[in-house]
């Protein structure tokens, strides 16, 4: 049987799509109209992968985090509860409300029903099952303990949404006071200000320095957005063209890592993810070093993930962990000191999860403090300025005041 996508009329003329298993696409018809469903078309779900594999990998389905740490837990719980692999990822599908869900994990069940295994089915879904999960559920498989490590998987997919998440709505607040801000600024700027200072230049009376400048800004503002708006857009554009190239973007990431506050949050950022990502991988049955150059493609930053990929030949080579990730460099002395007395204990899974844990708290902590203290300064910036446009406003009344007087 093969997974086949539909797209059908129900019997009240609402459009219909969703995914059903069967031997062939006239089954699904039949199965369609039996409903009384007007069938617009049935195809196979895999239709994609016809394509060739590189432009697959670019544009094959993909899961979000939050999809697939739901499906991940929906998983581990039916694989704990000793169902069929295949039912699983059947009771797995039809749990799921969206479309695109259903499709992937019902095309992975027909590959398992072919004979398979889970990992070599989630390859056909490259984006949306990165190398780390594959890898974490081929472990899994050899080891036998495919639940725990499911599990496991679970806790860390839903572990990453919670940073996500939490980062994600920490920014919220104080993007939308930025943008409010500076609308308010500039519609202060275009209109408000022109206005008013237009009666004291059109009385003769001389304006002081501060309305001066404010009207010239107001002037360029007015005459210039457009070009202002365009010089931007062509920055950004030029920004993006220039790290498209690995090389390039290499070195602007390295500037990343010479930023204050920047190079400590891409420093703590990566290594916890890194060295978590070797924890979970390690304690799932994979080799240390196949794990560490798995852990390799989660990092973001290429000059920290160079380095961390030479620590890889160096493991590999027989060195300790502990003496390649200090080489490496980026790593804090907290954290090589713990990843090194795991080593020495024997306990280096458990050592480099909490080793993980205490960085992520560490940098949460970090970006929970600036974001907080970005409040008030927005408020502070925004009072001085709209001082300084009332100063302007102001100044030229009390000058007149004193002439009339």
């Amino acid at each position: 049987m093969a997974a086949y996508s539909y797209v059908a009329l129900d019997e009240h003329g609402k459009k219909k799509k969703g995914a059903l298993e069967a031997d062939s696409a006239r089954q699904v018809r039949q199965q369609l109209r039996d409903k009384d469903w007007y069938v617009e078309s049935v195809e196979l779900s895999t239709k994609a992968r016809k394509q060739s594999n590189g432009l697959y990998i670019l544009l094959g389905p993909k899961l979000s985090v939050a999809d697939l740490s739901l499906v991940t837990r929906q998983l581990s719980t039916l694989v704990g509860s000793g169902m069929p692999l295949e039912e699983c990822l059947r009771a797995a599908a039809e749990q799921s409300e969206k479309v695109k869900v259903r499709n992937i994990m019902l095309s992975v069940r027909s590959k398992v029903l072919e004979g398979y295994s889970l990992a070599k089915a989630l390859e056909e879904y490259p984006r949306a099952f990165p190398i780390l999960y594959r890898a974490t559920v081929s472990a899994g498989e050899h080891s036998g303990h495919l639940d725990d490590v499911m599990d496991r998987l679970a806790d860390y997919m839903e572990e990453q949404q919670a940073i996500n998440a939490q980062v994600l709505n920490a920014s919220i607040y104080p993007a939308i006071l930025s943008i409010i801000a500076i609308g308010i600024v500039i519609l202060l700027l275009n209109t408000v200000v022109p206005e008013i200072v237009g009666v004291f230049v059109n009385s003769g009376a001389e304006l002081p320095g501060p309305t001066r400048a404010l009207l010239k800004i107001s002037e360029a503002i007015q005459a210039h957005w457009g070009k202002g708006l365009i010089f931007t857009l062509f920055v950004i554009i030029s920004l993006i063209i220039f790290n498209k190239n690995p090389s390039r973007r290499i070195r602007t990431h390295r500037l990343y890592l010479k930023l204050p506050l920047v190079a400590r949050i891409s420093k703590g950022f990566n290594t916890s993810r890194f060295v978590g990502t070797i924890a979970m991988l390690s304690s799932s049955g994979v080799p240390l070093v196949e794990a560490m150059r798995i852990a390799t493609q989660v990092v973001t930053n290429l000059e920290i993930q160079k380095r961390v990929a030479t620590a890889a030949i160096k493991v590999s080579e027989g060195g300790s962990l502990y003496k390649a990730l200090k080489e490496a460099g980026y790593f804090r002395p907290m954290m090589l000191h713990m990843i090194g007395s795991g080593e020495a204990s024997g306990e280096l899974d458990t050592m480099l999860q909490k080793t993980a844990d205490a960085e992520t708290k560490s940098i949460q902590i970090l970006i929970s403090s600036i974001l907080s203290l970005f409040e008030p300064l927005m408020i502070l910036v925004m009072g001085v300025i709209v001082l300084i446009i009332v100063l302007a406003i102001v100044l030229p009344m009390l000058t007149m005041n004193t002439l009339a007087g």
